[in-house]
């Protein structure tokens, strides 16, 4: 990824008196400062606007960065130059939180009461599953949604590097609930590294324990282009103890949003870079820590990096910002509060699917003459429980009927390909078809 380019030296511009005050503060200017604001734009795109007549570009940069200074909330971060990081909350970012809060809490599961638990767990595995491979593919992981899929439902061992690290992030994500109850310590952030790295490294004992003077490491992108020098390893213990604290005060006087703080917590950790490998994955890992810390259930069910894997070199892009404009943080916090509301609305857009697709189909069985009373009974289960385990006994002594028509009936069903059958010892078993869906409302009435 090529690095982008280095804005106008706007203090210079000042000082030099270069700025026309008068135009600055123009009608048409203060829209392009909003639009500006609105997308949050660097030098590399806000150049490409279209600026009042008189206005030099650099003159409107410059400006546009004397606009957003007033805002800014400095955070105990510091670069590698001890300067602090800082952020605001423009109108987009604001927006966005609303969007989160009205959302993440899990309401959006109880406006849905047609979509059945069996269904919400298969939407957490699956979103788990999604999230654990999109994270791994964000540091390199070079392995395909299905073929990953089908190790992790599986349960088979892992082949390569990159499904090992797959299966990493699976277990590691899967188990975050079961720490959010502790304070953020650097012994919690070792077990969570080292749950993402187990048996992927060259040097195992690196696993769980932070870098060290003897590894020296750089932030590279796929050509080899040197992105960032994260900061010495004498500093990591310091710099770690910093960002603990920063989790973990909850100071009356000081309120800054959870999402913005769990998004600042994903920043500072990959700035640290405090391991040799797994900086990222780690970074993601603790962001869901503190948003299902915070009650934000709905987490549980979305995967965040499923949307940023999609435009890998904005997520990049957003952390080169936050470190060449003056440490202005609010270039990630945008990126990843929209990343957010879309990963919401995904899982919004699957679940008003699902309900129309349930409410389609028990609307055509209704109607549909071809099953009898207790096929039906069956199917409208099935639908409801897509997870349902079905047996001739028990389908025998619900409908107070013969070993052999209760056997008839769910052979049919099988024949209909509505139920598959299963076998476990001598003992055969039902259950609801992957597709049963489709396959209902193919068939003739």
């Amino acid at each position: 990824m090529k690095i982008p380019e280095k804005a106008p030296d706007w203090e210079g511009i000042l000082k030099a008196g270069k700025i026309d005050f008068a135009k600055m503060t123009s009608v048409e200017m203060g829209d392009l400062l909003r639009k500006a604001n609105k997308e949050y734009l660097y030098w590399d795109k806000f150049k490409y606007l279209n600026f009042p007549g008189g206005v030099s570009i650099e003159e409107a940069w410059s400006w546009l960065k004397i606009s957003r200074i007033p805002h800014m909330r400095r955070v105990d971060l510091l670069d590698t130059q001890k300067q602090p990081f800082g952020y605001w909350l423009p109108d987009g970012i604001l927006k966005d939180l609303h969007y989160i809060d009205q959302h993440g809490g899990g309401q959006v599961l109880v406006d849905y009461p047609n979509i059945h638990n069996e269904q919400k767990e298969r939407y957490l595995i699956n979103s788990l599953m999604e999230e654990a491979i999109a994270s791994s593919q964000l540091e390199g992981a070079a392995a395909t949604r299905k073929i990953a899929k089908e190790m992790l439902r599986s349960g088979r061992k892992p082949k390569t590097h990159a499904e090992r690290m797959i299966l990493n992030n699976y277990n590691t994500i899967r188990n975050i609930k079961d720490f959010i109850n502790e304070p953020l310590t650097s012994g919690l952030l070792n077990k969570l590294q080292a749950s993402m790295t187990k048996n992927t490294l060259d040097d195992p004992g690196a696993s769980g324990r932070f870098r060290n003077a003897s590894e020296p490491i750089q932030v590279v992108d796929n050509e080899g282009h040197i992105l960032f020098n994260p900061p010495s390893a004498d500093e990591i213990e310091a710099r770690v103890s910093e960002l603990c604290k920063f989790a973990n005060d909850e100071k009356e006087d000081v309120f800054i949003h959870p999402v913005i703080k769990a998004v600042l917590l994903h920043f500072w950790l990959a700035y640290i870079h405090p391991y040799v490998d797994g900086n990222g994955r780690t970074a993601r890992a603790l962001f869901y820590w503190y948003m299902l810390k915070n009650k934000y259930w709905m987490f549980e069910y979305l995967s965040v990096s499923r949307i940023i894997v999609k435009a890998p070199s904005l997520y990049a892009r957003a952390y080169l910002y936050s470190e060449m404009d003056d440490r202005d943080v609010t270039y990630f916090l945008s990126f990843n509060t929209r990343a957010i509301c879309l990963a919401i609305e995904e899982l919004r857009l699957y679940l008003t699917k699902q309900q129309e697709e349930l409410k389609e189909t028990m609307k055509f069985l209704k109607g549909y003459s071809g099953l009898n009373h207790r096929q039906n009974h069956i199917m409208h289960h099935a639908l409801a429980h897509p997870d349902a385990i079905y047996t001739i006994e028990y389908h025998k002594n619900e409908h107070g009927v013969v070993y052999q028509t209760a056997r008839a009936d769910l052979i049919d069903l099988e024949a209909r390909g509505l139920l598959d059958k299963k076998q476990t010892g001598r003992t055969f078993y039902f259950v609801p078809s992957a597709d049963i869906h489709k396959k209902l409302r193919s068939l003739k009435k």
